[in-house]
């Protein structure tokens, strides 16, 4: 049986995210903030109760069994004054119908269809992209505004407008979107992008909590294992994007070493990293390869794949992933993506090389806070036997560190530029 303290972060996401879905087919979405309200009571009870009489053996079904009573007491009192989900009709007004509608609204089945349907009614064509992301992100994944503002680099005021922005018009939708609507392409476009930044706020660690969250990381690939069971959303695409994470995945053991200290790749031991991830990352990364569209996701998970195949640093394959960033350059710049492009550039042709790529970058105030951007610079100087100037980097990205791990890690790198 699990104690409360064993209960993480996580499994509270998690379950929020199933409630919230199966509450919102039984309350409707104009009613959202009353489902949100039911699994915070939900919640609360469960601590209080769990703190008297401990964890019971199956949390996550006592949670449900809470959520769903409540939705029971509130149906019943209130369905003469509060009109509810409208696709279910006179179904709540009796009592021979209502009970198995609640029942089968916390089906794990109707659970997962309802979760999709969110996630895609969260893309409503009413709200900019950055709100879409916002709200999957508050909605499905149970993060709050500072969490969101850190993942998405924007400020917590801003994300507070876009989530009750987008909660008016999902609240004006009144029903869930129908996944076999004209717009489900170009919602789930979107709706990739919002794990894709899911699963790099945990892999990247860009909040002052951790430098890796692996909840975070594990929440994206749930909810990516969703679309790739609903077979619209099956495309090559979403398997190029599930085969990145996968990989990535696979390297966290690796990532944080036993001390608890952020390890580079070059340092990671590559015996760590978890064989059954990699080995279904690379095995959706074959699938991904079906279509004849190659994307964004499709050129990240190659180059993740292709140091994934080296046993070594020493090994990669140097000259593809310059090949794979110059495409990936042309396709989606960004001052990260040529970044990564110019350290990879620094070891196919060595240092001189990099920091011309790095001096190069187009929109480079765009990494002023970005901590390992002055690190590659420190990097690259240190490997020229500049030593001075690699350490007036390495102060520069320390000053910039956003947690305690990239701390000390800038530390250690700083420490080491003086004992060349």
């Amino acid at each position: 049986m699990a104690t409360l303290l064993e209960l993480n972060e996580h499994f509270f996401r998690r379950e929020s995210g199933r409630m919230v879905a199966a509450l919102t087919r039984i309350f409707g979405v104009h009613n959202l903030s009353l489902a949100e309200d039911v699994v915070q009571d939900a919640f609360c009870r469960a601590m209080e109760a769990w703190r008297a009489r401990g964890v019971p053996e199956n949390p996550s079904a006592w949670l449900m069994a809470a959520a769903k009573n409540r939705a029971l007491d509130i149906v019943r009192r209130e369905r003469t004054a509060r009109t509810f989900a409208p696709e279910l009709g006179r179904l709540l007004e009796t009592e021979w119908t209502l009970a198995p509608l609640i029942d089968e609204a916390f089906a794990a089945n109707t659970i997962r269809d309802e979760q999709l349907r969110m996630m895609f009614s969260c893309c409503h064509p009413r709200l900019p992209e950055e709100a879409q992301l916002a709200l999957i992100l508050n909605i499905l994944c149970g993060f709050g505004a500072s969490e969101i503002s850190s993942a998405l680099l924007t400020g917590h005021a801003a994300i507070e407008k876009r989530i009750s922005r987008g909660k008016k018009v999902l609240a004006g939708a009144r029903t869930l979107f129908d996944l076999t609507d004209a717009g489900f392409e170009s919602r789930l476009s979107t709706v990739r992008r919002a794990l894709y930044l899911l699963f790099n706020e945990g892999y990247h660690g860009a909040s002052a909590k951790a430098a890796v969250r692996v909840e975070l990381c594990d929440e994206a690939m749930r909810l990516t294992a969703l679309l790739l069971e609903h077979p619209p959303a099956a495309t090559p695409t979403t398997y190029a994007l599930a085969a990145l994470m996968w990989v990535h995945a696979a390297r966290l053991p690796a990532r944080i070493d036993p001390a608890g200290e952020l390890s580079a790749l070059v340092d990671q031991d590559r015996t760590h990293w978890d064989a059954r991830r990699m080995e279904e990352g690379l095995a959706l990364f074959e699938r991904s390869a079906s279509g004849e569209v190659v994307t964004p996701y499709h050129l990240e998970a190659a180059i993740a794949v292709t140091h994934a195949s080296a046993r070594s640093l020493e090994e990669t394959d140097w000259r593809a992933i310059v090949s794979l960033y110059d495409r990936l350059m042309a396709l989606a710049p960004s001052p990260v993506v040529a970044l990564n492009r110019a350290i990879a550039i620094g070891e196919r042709d060595g240092a001189e090389r990099g920091l011309e790529a790095l001096h190069a970058i187009a929109d480079s105030e765009r990494l002023a806070s970005y901590p390992f951007h002055p690190a590659a610079l420190g990097e690259l100087e240190l490997r020229r036997g500049h030593r001075e100037a690699a350490r007036k980097h390495f102060r520069t990205a320390l000053s910039l560190a956003r947690n305690e791990t990239e701390r000390r890690f800038l530390e250690k790198r700083l420490w080491s530029s003086a004992d060349v």
